[in-house]
Order: C-alpha cells, then structure tokens, then sequence
C-alpha cells in the first residue's frame, strides 16, 4: 500500500555561480511525500500524524534561505536533506519529491 501527502513552504536561494540563479530570489517548493507499507486495521497511518511529523521537518526551512544550510541549495540537494531528515522521523520506506515552482523536480 502506498500513502501520500503533500504540503508546501516558501524559501529563498541562490546558487552561487549560476548565470540566470545566482541572483537571491524564491520559490513556492511542493513537497510530495510517499510511504509504503502495509496496513493494519484498515489504515497505514493517519494522514493527520503524517502530517504532523512531516511539518515538523519543514517548518525549519519555512520562509527562510536555503543558503543558509545548503553550499549549493539546487533542488536536487534539497531533496536529498529533506528526505534524510523525514527518513529520521518516519518509520515507513519513503518517496519525496520535491517541486521548485511549477514543473521542475526531484525525486528520491
């Protein structure tokens, strides 16, 4: 079985030595978050306490600068803290992806 949830926050970046990105400037990022596993007693998890935990992990980075915890914050190493941070608070196996605006992503 396989679970999702999706939620958004605001953030600020640049990426050094980028022509067109290296301005600071921000992004409206969409963070998909799948689980997997089986259910019990007719759920895998409730959404709310899915929620909860991924919120947790996010809310850090909310309305802040990536830059300020990434060397180079592209979309592909944003994805990969993120989804080790949420590999620490979540007990299921894990898909995120993570949207920087409208159509560009990464997986992991």
């Amino acid at each position: 079985m396989r679970l999702g949830v999706t939620l958004t926050i605001d953030c600020a970046h640049h990426l050094p030595g980028h022509a067109k990105c290296g301005q600071n400037h921000g992004h409206t990022y969409t963070i998909e978050l799948v689980i997997e596993g089986e259910a019990q007693g007719g759920m895998l998890v409730d959404f709310a306490d899915l929620k909860k935990k991924a919120r947790a992990v996010l809310e850090r980075y909310d309305h802040r600068d990536w830059n300020d915890f990434l060397d180079y914050p592209s979309v592909e190493n944003i994805c990969a803290l993120l989804h080790g941070e949420l590999r620490k608070e979540i007990e299921f196996p894990l898909t995120l992806r993570v949207y920087e605006g409208r159509g560009k992503w990464a997986e992991m």
